[in-house]
């Protein structure tokens, strides 16, 4: 199912939760609603599966417009964050219940409902009731019970926010093989950078009832186009600074408190003279002993060492902290060390903040 939505506004009397959002999302594609709380993602969500009827602005399904139809018609199935499961019914009646009230054959209940339990690996807790269930036991029957009526969409809201770290981890994977197995369009909103990075093949990140940036996953990750984007997404360093020329290869040099940097991302449409904010990614940098281009010294204040990486913060001669990830390291670092760091020029993003 393509989606396509122009134009949509929410309001909740004085409140705007959504202003003029426009989105197209490719049939079988597995898109993410990115963005802090109350950011207006799950408003839209919920405008998509007909919970909420938008305040102007139209929303269609495969070039139809479902301006005013009710849920039940919409061809889309919700999962929400709490797994909403009948306490008093086993897994396999909790997963049939849609199809009853479809009145469908038995035998294609039975089917559906077997075949559905195969795909999401609960087959054997199918005489269960929910309370026997483990956390992500009880999120794949609720996922399941979606799938079972075969929607056109998969809507789903936070679904992952009541489990455990590992087991997050381990549903992200069987969400993104079930939805490709079976090409189903999926909508998925959270607030957690690291689903959608790992799951989407697009995202949205939305601030204030706007979306700031859509794109692939590497796409927003390496080139944000605004600071609150380069925050949201992953953590930054940002410097002001101040383009001084372009070079033959098309990079340009600019002045910053830490001294000149070339960085290859900025405009050409920049003049000299003109002021650009700059987002340097903390696993962006090296350690370099020499005057290598782009390098700059700092002195450390903090270390955390997490094994697969040192979380280090340091304060730059313009007496701002700069974070920095070493990768692998070897042997710890003391506070008070002054250490070089270096980074390439297609690493330093220019953002739109000040261009």
């Amino acid at each position: 199912m393509e989606i396509r939505i122009e134009h949509l506004t929410k309001d909740y009397g004085k409140t705007r939760a959504l202003s003029d959002v426009n989105l197209s999302i490719l049939d079988g594609e597995l898109f993410f609603l990115l963005g802090p709380s109350g950011c207006g993602k799950t408003t839209l969500l919920r405008s998509i599966g007909g919970f909420e009827q938008p305040t102007s602005g139209k929303i269609y399904f495969d070039g139809e417009d479902v301006d005013g139809q009710p849920v039940h018609q919409r061809n889309t199935a919700m999962v929400f964050q709490g797994y909403a499961l009948w306490p008093h019914l086993t897994v396999r009646e909790n997963v049939a219940f849609g199809l009853e009230m479809k009145k469908l054959p038995k035998d294609e209940v039975v089917r559906r409902v077997d075949r559905v339990l195969r795909e999401v690996q609960i087959a054997e807790f199918a005489d269960r009731k929910p309370n026997q269930l483990s956390g992500g036991q009880q999120q794949r029957v609720a996922l399941a019970r979606t799938l079972v009526v075969q929607p056109g969409c998969l809507l789903l809201d936070e679904p992952l926010a009541n489990l455990d770290a590992k087991l997050r981890r381990d549903m992200r994977l069987e969400i993104r093989r079930i939805c490709k197995e079976n090409h189903l369009t999926a909508i998925y909103v959270t607030h957690d950078r690291a689903e959608a990075l790992s799951m989407a093949d697009r995202l949205a990140v939305f601030r204030d009832g706007r979306i700031e940036q859509v794109g692939t996953p590497e796409e927003v990750y390496r080139r944000p186009v605004n600071s609150f984007v380069a925050n949201f997404i992953g953590e930054t360093n940002l410097r002001e600074g101040t383009v001084v020329h372009f070079r033959a290869d098309g990079a340009a040099v600019v002045e910053t408190a830490l001294g000149s940097l070339v960085c290859s991302t900025i405009p050409s449409s920049c003049k000299p003279g003109e002021k650009v904010l700059l987002s340097m990614r903390p696993e962006a940098f090296r350690k370099c002993d020499s005057e290598a281009e782009n390098s700059f010294a700092m002195t450390l204040k903090h270390i955390d060492y997490l094994g697969e990486l040192a979380d280090q913060i340091g304060e730059t001669a313009d007496g701002k902290a700069l974070k920095f990830f070493e990768i692998n390291p070897r042997g710890r670092a003391e506070a008070g060390t002054v250490i070089r760091l270096a980074i390439a020029p297609e690493d330093i993003i220019c953002l739109a903040d000040h261009v």
